[in-house]
């Protein structure tokens, strides 16, 4: 590629783009299409609209609900949305969680709330039939788009209608108050329950326990196993797991692994998974005590549970921090050898770890010894290994190093960005023969030069005559 077809490159990476619209356009429908007949009679129906609906014989699937919608997003989300929640009632068809974030995107009720409770207020204005079912959609969509306090209103308003909510619909307000940390909503919500002779289950308690473990309240959450046990909800591996979670965040490690050996000895009825030991060994390494987390590995290992890529991950870079790289390495070796994780995900994580430190010889050297060995480096290990030599002032050695990985056809799952800092880098050196090579690569690939490096590489071009 001729230097001076750089310069056309990098102008042509510069040019202003058009600013996106949020609002898509709704689709085109067929007339014979099932959207078509159901958008057609929400133009013209009469009073009772979902009475109406229910005389129509048309296919109703996804792709009809998403299309129907689109075209009530823009000017009528009130008649999309009764249309919603009438169509989630049908015996042959039920919303996806997709179809509930589509509904939620197209109507934006996040930022407009007030169209959820428009919809309710609609249905007693025209004294409309509402059902149990009718009020768990509406909730399901406060739940989607995070409406704490609108999921309390709708779950008020059940009773007005002569609705009794259950225990799937206080659930759902009650995760939502446990999101959002308010535990004392969350808890006047479960006695409300008590008082209407309404049992939590399984949700209930994992919502509740994980709630009170967020905010700290780690007496709360343990108060809670005895009631589970007198509602006769014996505790389950996902209800520990979330206390868990909440003492190590917490609590003392100590009571962590207390609790980890309760588990073990549940006789396989709460037996811990390999979420729940990374999750403590995830503690031990953010207190700064690796060395101890490699003692849970082994108790892992000797309760027939598989360490995973996230595990491995955390111990590697607990091990690097505190500066035990040799035992890194013994990790690895162990790990591998085991055949759990592979050599390219355990050493990647390594260079990643070291490159961190700011330890750039010894990733270098573990990098390039998985090149030698053909052991193929994951895209963040590629990609943070050049970015690290071209910050060094190593920007040759960082181009040599990218035309080993191309070499070994690693280079797919590299960073973007990497190339214009690699560019950068190369016409700032005055290194124009490789600056040629990735430009011509860039263009080749369709790959964008980013503005941060458009007008040094520019800049360094002229300054060289090009």
């Amino acid at each position: 590629m001729p230097i001076p077809s750089i310069s056309r490159f990098l102008s042509s990476s510069i040019r202003p783009k058009m600013p996106k619209f949020p609002i898509e356009a709704p689709p085109t429908l067929s007339p014979s299409s099932s959207a078509h007949i159901y958008w057609n009679h929400l133009q013209n129906h009469g009073s009772n609209l979902e009475k109406t609906l229910n005389s129509i014989q048309a296919k109703l699937d996804t792709s009809c609900v998403a299309q129907v919608l689109h075209n009530c997003a823009l000017n009528q989300p009130l008649l999309g949305l009764r249309f919603f929640i009438w169509a989630g009632l049908q015996p042959n068809y039920r919303h996806s969680s997709y179809m509930y974030f589509k509904a939620c995107q197209l109507f934006d009720i996040s930022r407009n709330p007030r169209v959820v409770t428009d919809v309710i207020e609609a249905y007693r204005t025209e004294v409309s039939f509402v059902s149990v079912k009718m009020f768990k959609v509406v909730l399901n969509l406060c739940r989607e788009a995070n409406l704490v306090d609108e999921s309390l209103w709708v779950l008020r308003k059940m009773k007005e209608f002569n609705c009794l909510p259950d225990t799937t619909a206080y659930n759902v307000v009650i995760r939502l108050f446990c999101g959002k940390g308010n535990m004392d909503a969350a808890a006047e919500l479960m006695r409300e329950m008590d008082s209407i002779n309404l049992y939590p289950d399984m949700i209930t308690y994992v919502a509740m326990v994980k709630g009170f473990g967020n905010v700290g309240r780690l007496e709360d959450a343990c108060a809670l196993f005895k009631v589970m046990r007198g509602h006769g909800c014996l505790p389950n591996t996902v209800v520990f797991s979330a206390l868990l979670d909440g003492v190590c965040r917490f609590g003392s490690l100590e009571m962590a692994m207390e609790m980890l050996r309760e588990m073990e000895d549940g006789g396989g009825v709460c037996s811990p998974n390999v979420v729940t030991y990374t999750s403590v060994i995830q503690s031990f390494c953010e207190k700064r005590r690796t060395m101890e987390a490699l003692h849970i590995l082994d108790l892992m290992e000797a309760n027939g549970c598989v360490a995973n890529r996230v595990t491995v991950n955390t111990l590697i870079k607990g091990l690097c921090t505190e500066g035990h790289i040799e035992e890194a390495h013994k990790l690895i070796d162990k790990v591998i050898a085991g055949g759990n994780v592979s050599d390219g995900e355990c050493n990647s994580s390594l260079v990643v770890s070291l490159l961190r430190m700011n330890k750039l010889d010894e990733a270098e050297k573990v990098f390039r010894k998985m090149l030698a060995n053909a052991v193929r480096p994951d895209g963040l290990a590629s990609s943070t290994m050049i970015k690290g030599l071209c910050l060094e002032g190593r920007v040759l050695d960082a181009f040599c190093l990218y035309n080993e990985i191309e070499k070994l056809c690693f280079s797919s799952s590299i960073d973007l960005d990497m190339y214009s800092i690699l560019l950068s880098g190369l016409c700032k050196e005055s290194y124009l023969v490789e600056a040629s090579k990735i430009a011509k690569l860039m263009v080749e690939r369709r790959i964008p030069l980013l503005a941060p490096y458009v007008d040094n590489a520019v800049q360094h071009l002229k300054n060289a005559g090009s």
